[in-house]
């Protein structure tokens, strides 16, 4: 029964229609109860169109909520007539017109998210239900068509998104699409029409499974928390702020500058000399345009500043401050390894603009990217909650990993900021390495068009990546994307020939368990090919390693890829061993060992292991025995049998397996 209910709100189905001369047998009035019976069986129907129509300034998550509160301040509070209301006409046969409380909750519906979801407009006050407390909900994300539609969809007005999704959704005709405009109060709902029909929308959007994908799907929802340090702390400092009210509430009436310049910020506690040469906008170090081109080295130190609002004294002071001293309402989050405090002295400036509805400046100070945000409508900003700061480190960047920094995410959604030498910049899905690569527009600031994130799920059939100059990028939840390469560990290139992308595009959702960990470049390197018993064809042993932008916490990934099953080129491999730190697969120790239980199409079992080249011998001991010459070794073995794996190197030093 779950999983019934499950499937339902996965793919809402359409409204039943009902047997001719039923809008007749209604009446002209609608029930209390007819118009609930309607909204509970088509709720996430109506979400999916109040969530379709809603404005799309506000973020995914905000949006979410508007639209459930929509669709639940949509039931009557009394009998109401359907005179004018613009419902279908009478139809006959399989086209039999739409069920009238269905049609009149949706006119509803529709006519509060045109308004943009308030009901209330009077009261600067946020709807009372629904509310989510320490959680941040958002519908899974789509893939490019998804995202090409949504941009068609916020270009639209009003008016035209309701029209396209009345036609596209609901497949009302022409004439009772204007007719439902016109009952929701649209002024002008034939231009709303020619306005959705001029839509640039992706091939296929017309098609019912993109607008009822779960890109578009209020109903089925991911869920993340909001800050859960933060309201842990946020009780134990209840006690310490409410006497820090008392101390220092006298003083905030002094005459002075108070706050307000420095936004977010706590009061200053210190009159460093160095401390206050950091807070000051005139002292930060910019960049000329063409400096990249002569510089010694080609990093951050060489980027220009850019946006449109690198010359406001008073949003860099802010940020500034905020840095320096970030108030009990900052939202703080720095990568592993990086240092959160106040900057040394001056910081360079290398962005400063508002970026999908926030403002934004990026700073670095030689050793870190520093990005802090606020919302560009001034909300939360007397109160400190509307800004957020972000670390990560940078220290020993090259051109290499110093080819974009992401300015603005949003659900399943990235910007970057490029690199002034970066001319081009492609989307690549690294799970399908045949597919053609997607251009990228980079604006004339160095910013770039929205590029789908990954979404690591039980199913991984896609992980979008960008291709800069050669050089492929990965966003793993941090500022700095994480650049892949593949071949030696002495000598990794980039990932350009048939056999890299092959072995990527079976390694891609492995990158999943890297998420947030200060990860500064991968490297997947085939170490051996070894023939599988009974003729199954040649397994490729790869292993990937993630290095740190700090040094340690690296993590090494011995894998099989077996031959791939039909109609699964790229069936992601399955992995043999794991470990944290250490120097196998790296520059310093190019060189591993590791095994793996493999059952044959006979049902068989067998104990694979392989070496790199430098391993001269294999031994297997424990509950499979085995040894071999050479570096690859394939012993009869039963399920759930284990073996401790050695090896020795042409050198005779003894190699132990990856674990």
């Amino acid at each position: 029964m779950k999983q019934q209910q499950k499937q339902q709100q996965a793919t809402p189905r359409r409204p039943e229609r009902t047997s001719p001369g039923s809008v007749e047998d209604f009446g002209d009035v609608i029930d209390v109860e007819q118009a609930e019976a309607a909204l509970v069986e088509h709720y996430p129907r109506l979400v999916r169109l109040a969530y379709l129509v809603l404005p799309p300034g506000q973020s995914r998550g905000r949006r979410v909520l508007s639209a459930h509160g929509v669709v639940q301040r949509a039931l009557p509070r009394q009998r109401s007539s359907t005179r004018g209301l613009g419902l279908p006409a009478q139809r006959t046969g399989a086209d039999a017109a739409i069920d009238p409380g269905y049609a009149f909750v949706r006119l509803r519906v529709l006519r509060s998210a045109l308004a943009g979801g308030r009901t209330r407009r009077w009261l600067p006050l946020p709807p009372l239900l629904p509310q989510v407390w320490g959680l941040r909900l958002f519908p899974r994300s789509g893939g490019a068509d998804e995202l090409a539609l949504d941009q068609a969809l916020s270009a639209l007005s009003g008016p035209g998104r309701a029209a396209f999704v009345l036609r596209d959704l609901e497949r009302l005709s022409a004439p009772e699409t204007r007719r439902v405009l016109e009952a929701a109060g649209v002024a002008h709902p034939r231009e709303a029409l020619d306005e959705a029909e001029r839509a640039t929308t992706p091939a296929g959007s017309r098609d019912r499974s993109l607008l009822e994908s779960a890109e578009f799907d209020p109903c089925a929802l991911q869920a993340r928390p909001t800050d859960l340090i933060r309201r842990r702390q946020h009780g134990r400092a209840v006690l310490a702020a409410g006497a820090a009210v008392l101390v220092c509430g006298a003083l905030l009436g002094l005459p002075g500058e108070g706050w307000g310049p420095d936004g977010a910020a706590a009061p200053p506690y210190a009159q460093n000399a160095a401390a206050e040469a950091a807070l000051n906008p005139g002292k930060l170090t910019v960049t000329s345009a063409a400096a990249w081109k002569s510089a010694a080295r080609q990093d951050f130190s060489a980027w220009p500043a850019r946006g449109d609002r690198v010359h406001d004294r008073a949003l860099l002071r802010r940020a500034l401050a905020v840095w320096a001293r970030p108030g009990a309402g900052v939202q703080v989050s720095a990568t592993p390894g990086t240092p959160a405090g106040p900057a040394a002295g001056p910081a360079q400036l290398l962005f400063a603009g508002v970026v999908n509805h926030a403002v934004v400046v990026l700073f670095h100070d030689g050793l870190r990217v520093v990005r802090y945000a606020e919302a560009a409508d001034g909300e939360g900003q007397s109160d400190g909650t509307g800004a957020a700061l972000d670390f990560a480190r940078t220290d020993g960047a090259a051109a290499a990993s110093a080819s974009a920094l992401v300015v603005s995410r949003t659900q399943g959604n990235v910007r970057y900021l490029t690199a002034p030498w970066v001319k081009s910049a492609r989307l690549v899905d690294l799970v399908k390495p045949e597919a053609v690569d997607q251009p990228v527009a980079v604006g004339a600031g160095g910013v770039t068009d929205p590029v789908p994130t990954a979404q690591p799920t039980a199913q991984c059939t896609t992980w979008p990546a960008l291709r800069m100059g050669g050089r492929l990028l990965t966003d793993l939840g941090e500022l700095i994307p994480a650049r892949l390469t593949y071949g030696s560990p002495r000598k990794p290139g980039d990932v350009t020939t048939p056999k890299a992308r092959t072995a990527w595009a079976r390694t891609a959702c492995q990158l999943a368990v890297v998420r947030g960990q200060g990860v500064r470049s991968v490297n997947s390197w085939e170490f051996a090919r070894q023939p599988l018993p009974g003729g199954a064809g040649t397994a490729a042993w790869l292993c990937t390693r993630a290095e740190t932008w700090r040094g340690p916490g690296s993590r090494t990934m011995a894998q099989i890829q077996t031959p791939a099953p039909g109609g699964q080129p790229y069936a992601p491999g399955t992995v043999a061993a794991r470990a944290e730190g250490g120097t196998s697969c790296g520059p310093r120790a190019p060189r591993v060992l590791a095994g793996v239980l493999w059952k044959a199409a006979d049902k068989r079992w067998w104990l694979l292991a392989a070496g790199s080249s430098q391993v001269s011998s294999v031994t297997a001991t424990g509950g499979v025995p085995g040894q071999v010459t050479g570096r690859l070794l394939a012993v009869p073995a039963k399920a759930g049998q284990r073996a401790e794996l050695t090896g020795r190197l042409a050198n005779g030093r003894r190699i132990e397996a990856l674990r």
